[in-house]
């Protein structure tokens, strides 16, 4: 059976009525009577009370696009009536109408149902954006910004200071030397230096990740963000095993190249996508650009967790990948999928294995 891409059984009602009843229909929605329908009464046809909760509001655009076969911005009824014969149409126009043919106009019963798919050309840019919802709520990042603040707060009072010396920073922090206390390569996340730095990585995650959240739901979002936490902590032990680390860039680059993964896998779904990427690569270069400069230009020993940004970056891109909803699935977009995959476990193993296997490395 047929099913479209949220799993569901689409079905459409087969388009055998005869002239009179299309010719009522289009009469009803050309509301100012001039003998065509304009991108407005389609609209208002369209978004009425009867299919608001099943038509996205970007496919008004496919059907005038393809119907208006004079280009000349109205449909008359010669174009209505080729436009509903059509079968590239009847997945999405076909059912709209029909809905209405057997609701509105219940003396003329309606024929047997029949299964169809709806095909992916039907959809134009802007589903993606159509998927934001508060439902269920986005609490993943407020849930650990407000937990972030308060073990903030508390070493704050209890130590007097802004330093990392208070006792939960002494307990969470990722320190080199005690890498046996394994909870540190998670819990670094919750240690900040400075109320700046709390403040932006609080912004950051928090404009980042309730986004996200309202699409893909909040557990895919959580998953990408302690993904890039620990790909921070076990990448900075392998590349930099003297750096201390505090703070949740990690989670927030991995939050950033998250976005990326999901405009590159809902590309032709999102209104915006080649504008969204670019600004996310600027923020990623420039930031990892930063990082190479200081570190092999300027020769700065500033004990920045540089590599926990990229390796974070890294995680959040192989895992959103993987876990964040893709509105269409293509063939190429499978290949990418066991590629991100493949590559993400790789290098966790790699980097536990390292830890576990070469403790004079830490010496």
């Amino acid at each position: 059976m047929p099913t479209n891409r949220e799993g569901e059984t689409a079905v459409t009602i087969p388009l055998q009525y005869n002239e009179a009843h299309w010719k009522a229909i289009f009469e009803k929605y050309d509301l100012d009577g001039d003998g065509k329908i304009s991108l407005q009464e389609l609209k208002a046809m369209i978004r009425g009370p009867e299919f608001s909760k099943d038509i996205p509001a970007g496919v008004v655009r496919t059907i005038m696009h393809k119907a208006d076969l004079d280009e000349s911005g109205y449909l008359e009824y010669p174009e209505f009536i080729a436009m509903i014969h059509r079968k590239d149409m009847q997945g999405i126009f076909g059912h709209i109408v029909q809905r209405y043919v057997q609701c509105v106009i219940p003396q003329r019963p309606c024929r047997a149902l029949r299964q169809t798919s709806v095909g992916s050309s039907d959809y134009p840019d802007g589903l993606y954006e159509e998927e934001y919802s508060c439902r269920p709520p986005a609490i993943a990042m407020i849930i650990i910004s407000i937990i972030e603040i308060i073990l903030f707060m508390y070493d704050v009072i209890k130590h007097k200071s802004l330093s990392v010396e208070g006792p939960a920073a002494t307990l969470f922090i990722y320190n080199p030397h005690k890498r046996y206390q394994a909870w540190r390569y998670l819990t670094y996340m919750f240690v900040h230096v400075g109320v700046f730095h709390l403040v932006v990585n609080l912004l950051v995650q928090i404009m980042l990740g309730v986004p996200l959240e309202m699409v893909h739901k909040w557990w895919r979002v959580l998953i990408i963000y302690i993904a890039g936490v620990l790909a921070g902590s076990l990448g900075t032990s392998v590349s930099d095993p003297t750096v201390y680390l505090a703070g949740a860039s990690g989670g927030v680059y991995a939050l950033i190249t998250a976005h990326v993964a999901t405009i590159i896998m809902n590309w032709s779904q999102m209104e915006f996508a080649v504008l969204q990427l670019l600004v996310f690569l600027v923020i990623t270069s420039v930031d990892v650009g930063q990082a190479v400069y200081n570190r092999y230009v300027l020769d700065t020993n500033d004990q920045i967790g540089y590599v926990a940004h990229l390796a974070g970056a890294i995680a959040g891109l192989l895992v959103g990948i993987n876990i964040l909803r893709n509105l269409e699935v293509q063939t190429w977009e499978k290949v990418i999928w066991w590629a991100s995959i493949v590559t993400f476990t790789g290098l966790m193993t790699a980097a536990i294995l390292w830890n576990i296997l070469y403790p004079s490395y830490y010496n």
